[in-house]
């Protein structure tokens, strides 16, 4: 078996195994930035650290290129730090463990990291080098990208001076990026008084498990199941049936994830436990058959509990189910000017009900901010009437796509020449950096593109490395290509 050692082009390999050596969790960057700041400094090129964080290294054209346009490359330092339950791992002190298999570069039970370390280790070894030809380059290295993006949001206008962006962070390799969604965060949250469960009743907890989730951008326009919804459409229906008193709902998690699991703990009358049984499998065969495609592994499932003492008050309960089923989930509107492409969508990430206080979370995505906007109040009007308090948080804009930029021409016409084949030029319904920058750096051209990364954010992240070998030279060609001043 090969090791990463042994991989081309060696030095990108190299610098990419140094990168993974350091912890570099999302607002945990203090090592890397520490890092990237000597680094630069050791190659005696201006390296700067901004107020937020993110680190600035510019490195002059080489001899014959001084006339061209300036090139900012793009990556963000911090990565995902995830692991298997049973893997054995401290990502606060220990480096990535890394291994080949097949054409495959991955990660011992853990995240690898190539997202986005391969774009850093790019332009790791650009600035290194002495033999690469490039016009005049401005690294910009990112931090907090994955959490909150609030890396790209510290940074100030003045301190670049690039005309192109070449942002590194996208993960297929015949695909070039020219715009995104942005989003924000629409919470909401309050307090309810429980009261003792009536005498007699019987404790259950339903589960909601096996759906296929995913990323809540990316694969919005799956249809999959959304666990949030689904339970609160069974308690919804049960309440129509039985005396079911609810105590606690628990679902979802990340704000950009689709929801896989929930569950719920309730009382009923003893009375009606098994006639409650035979509805919940009657209505689980009735989900299988709506989700049989996009979520084979759907399963409802139903257990006796210990009686419950507190559960919510009846009128409460009432109007939070009707809300949550009153929410809008999953796409909004599709775009009208690019085919098959999001426009905007909420994902309904997170329902905490438990011990007199409730919480529910979404992330709201669009292309077009007023639209991402008008439907975040909408939401925040239905959580109002439940008693609700909304708020906002952790907005970001989207990308507008400018087809026409000169850049990407440049990038389209390359990869026919280099590949034989036409690359896909699109926007994507996810949040890349692009659209924040873009905001203090308005005529700077933009591009995102980069090499095969599959389950990103997950232990069973991989590189493929000869999509790295494909990528690599396409960059080294793209900046000789790059035109002069204007």
């Amino acid at each position: 078996m090969s090791t990463i050692n042994e991989l081309s082009p060696t030095e990108l390999w190299q610098n990419f195994a140094t990168l993974n050596a350091i912890p570099r969790a999302s607002k945990k960057e203090e090592a890397v930035i520490q890092f990237m700041m000597d680094f630069g400094k050791k190659l005696s090129l201006e390296t700067i650290q901004d107020e937020v964080g993110n680190v600035i290294i510019k490195k002059p054209a080489t001899p014959g290129m001084e006339n061209k346009q300036t090139v900012c490359l793009q990556s963000h330092l911090d990565m995902v730090h995830q692991k298997n339950a049973d893997t054995v791992f401290d990502f606060a002190t220990e480096g990535i463990n890394m291994f080949v298999e097949g054409d495959w570069l991955k990660a011992k039970g853990t995240t690898l990291g190539a997202d986005n370390g391969i774009g850093v280790a790019s332009i790791m070894t650009i600035l290194a080098s002495n033999s690469i030809p490039h016009p005049a380059i401005e690294a910009l290295f990112t931090i907090d990208e994955e959490t909150g993006m609030t890396g790209a949001l510290g940074l100030k206008g003045g301190l670049l001076n690039a005309d192109i962006l070449l942002n590194l962070d996208t993960e297929d390799d015949d695909e070039l990026t020219i715009g995104c969604a942005g989003g924000i965060d629409v919470s909401a949250g309050g307090t309810y008084k429980p009261e003792k469960a009536t005498t007699g009743s019987v404790g259950f907890r339903l589960t909601v498990k096996g759906l296929t989730g995913g990323h809540s951008g990316m694969d919005i326009y799956k249809g999959r199941g959304n666990a949030n919804k689904l339970i609160n459409r069974l308690l919804l229906q049960a309440t129509e049936k039985f005396d079911l008193r609810i105590s606690v709902i628990d679902g979802g998690g990340l704000r950009n994830a689709i929801p896989r699991e929930s569950f719920s703990d309730f009382v009923i009358p003893a009375g009606e436990a098994d006639r409650f049984i035979s509805f919940v499998q009657e209505a689980e065969q009735v989900l299988k058959n709506e989700y049989h495609s996009t979520d084979p592994n759907l399963h409802i499932g139903v257990e006796k509990t210990a009686t419950l003492d507190m559960v919510l008050e009846a009128a409460f309960q009432y109007v939070l189910l009707r809300t949550i089923a009153a929410c809008p989930n999953g796409i909004y509107r599709m775009s009208p000017e690019i085919d098959g492409l999001v426009q905007t969508s909420n994902n309904l990430a997170r329902v905490l009900v438990q011990d007199g206080e409730f919480s529910i979370l979404c992330l709201t995505r669009s292309s077009v901010d007023s639209e991402k906007m008008d439907l975040a109040k909408t939401i925040c009007f239905n959580f109002e009437m439940a008693g609700a308090k909304p708020s906002y948080g952790g907005s970001y804009p989207g990308w507008a796509p400018k087809p026409d930029a000169p850049i990407v021409k440049l990038m389209s016409d390359l990869y026919e020449e280099l590949f034989k084949a036409k690359a896909k030029v699109n926007a994507v319904h996810a949040g890349l950096e692009c659209g924040i920058l873009g905001t203090n750096y308005h005529d700077m051209q933009m591009i995102s593109f980069g090499p095969n990364i599959k389950g990103a954010h997950s232990p069973d992240e991989k590189v493929q490395i000869s999509s790295v070998q494909k990528y690599w030279p396409y960059l080294l060609e793209t900046l000789t290509r790059i035109p002069e001043k204007k």
